[in-house]
């Protein structure tokens, strides 16, 4: 592989995961799982929870995005390693929470990616949620819409 195909692979497979960001900020679950391969899967141990296909995939993230009064996800680069078709990588992100009951949250995160190359572009195969920080103290902020602005 060239070290222009490198480059140009690296670059789309940041790009799968800034579309990924903003599919889920915009709740878009059609456009979220189509980065996913046919059989990828979302795993996340910390709450005992799978996704494996794009059906799947769109239907969790709609249930658990419909609990939700606010959410922001900030995704930061991490690592990604070639290999041919095939790719790896971990994005690392933080979030705010607002659950709909009232509670909230504050975590810093890490995604264990695996990554296809496909006749559409690079689609994730596989994304492991892993929790490094959470902290569940009340946040003192509001989403706009919560706060009548």
């Amino acid at each position: 592989m060239s070290d222009l195909q490198t480059i140009v692979d690296r670059f789309e497979i940041e790009a799968l995961r800034g579309e990924y960001t903003d599919a889920v900020m915009m709740r878009d679950y059609d456009r979220l799982a189509s980065l996913f391969t046919e059989d990828g899967a979302v795993r996340m141990p910390h709450i005992k929870q799978e996704a494996v296909g794009r059906e799947e995939i769109r239907a969790g993230v709609e249930r658990l995005q419909g609990l939700l009064d606010c959410f922001v996800q900030t995704t930061h680069a991490g690592t990604i390693r070639l290999e041919g078709d095939n790719a790896s990588g971990r994005a690392y992100l933080s979030e705010l929470v607002r659950f709909r009951e009232g509670d909230s949250q504050l975590n810093y995160a890490v995604y264990h990616d695996r990554y296809l190359r496909t006749s559409d572009g690079w689609k994730f195969t596989e994304r492991v949620y892993e929790v490094r920080y959470l902290d569940p103290t009340p946040l003192a902020g509001s989403a706009p819409h919560a706060a009548g602005r």
